[in-house]
């Protein structure tokens, strides 16, 4: 589903000062996007503001040694005066956090850039295309639509965005055009070498220590077609990690042999427990997670269950189970 670009470089061309964020929990994809496209608008001589509702997760402090990307805390009104806001990477008020409470006082233009398939009105343009791999293919379009060059270091941010989001060209929707564009990200001089060390070989102590709990409390149910494991709050004291240090833990429970969907339940600070779905194919893990409040892609979605763990653990496998 090719998007017109029209609209959002008339924008561009029409406002000076962009205040540009992403979804709560942050990943390479919507920080990559954020990164790349201030780069290239500020080299067009905009002035860009870059925020996040929520902690910055230190696992990729590469990406951003200068922590230009703040954290994003109400009422916001060192931010009021800017002239349009682009929301990258989500379109769901529940993946804004306290931004939404900001952005919903807002009256000046607003865009969402974004590849999934739950959206909620935020009164912006909608630039969404649920075919593309990750957001940072379309920025990369919205650049070229510019008719913009990308610097080394956008291309540095675009190329990690589309490669955690396919796993390293690994998952389903890596296609032959997936590396046509790492191509045209390489030849602007990303560096996949360095990036892949810096995302995956760059462990703590700490998040080891969390991951072999994840892996002890691994369960499958259903002839072993559900798996699930969990993360508790008093984790994190018992071996110094941080819930950024969860990020990816989910790949493991859909690694398992004979596995359809894979579940990872994560217990909140502020209350309620984060699901993560996972499936291979034949399951679609976005229709359960709307069923939840959530959403997500097909094969990779989330939702925030408003419950006790083993509450949601026993709502969320009798949810999957119908399914299956």
């Amino acid at each position: 589903m090719a998007i017109q670009w029209r609209p959002f470089v008339d924008l561009v061309r029409n406002h000076r000062k962009f205040l540009i964020t992403t979804h709560i929990r942050p990943d390479p994809d919507g920080l990559g996007s954020q990164l790349g496209l201030a780069d290239v608008l500020e080299n067009m001589g905009k002035e860009t503001r870059l925020v996040i509702s929520s902690n910055w997760p230190p696992r990729y402090d590469f990406m951003d040694p200068q922590r230009r990307i703040k954290r994003f805390e109400l009422p916001g009104d060192g931010y009021r005066d800017v002239e349009a806001i682009m929301v990258l990477d989500t379109g769901t008020w529940g993946q804004l956090g306290d931004f939404g409470s900001f952005l919903r006082t807002m009256n000046v233009p607003k865009v969402v850039i974004d590849h999934h398939l739950s959206q909620d009105d935020l009164g912006a343009l909608q630039l969404i295309d649920t075919s593309s791999e990750a957001t940072g293919r379309l920025v990369v379009e919205a650049i070229e639509a510019m008719d913009q060059p990308i610097s080394q270091r956008a291309a540095d941010w675009l190329f990690l965005a589309v490669a955690t989001d396919t796993g390293w060209f690994r998952h389903k929707n890596t296609t032959p055009a997936t590396f046509a564009l790492a191509e045209k990200l390489v030849r602007a001089g990303a560096r996949p070498t360095l990036l892949y060390d810096q995302v995956y070989e760059q462990h703590t102590l700490p998040r080891l220590k969390l991951l072999g709990l994840v892996l002890q409390r691994l369960r499958q149910v259903e002839n072993g077609r559900i798996a699930y494991t969990e993360v508790r709050l008093s984790d994190y004291a018992a071996t110094g990690a941080i819930p950024q240090d969860t990020e990816d833990m989910v790949n493991y429970t859909r690694s398992l042999a004979g596995v359809e969907v894979g579940l990872f339940f994560l217990e909140q600070p502020a209350g309620g427990v984060k699901v993560s779905f996972r499936s291979h194919d034949k399951v679609d893990v976005a229709k359960i997670a709307e069923g939840f409040g959530g959403g997500g892609h097909r094969l990779a979605s989330g939702a925030v269950v408003h419950a006790s763990i083993e509450d949601a653990e026993a709502r969320v496998l009798d949810a999957v189970r119908k399914v299956l």
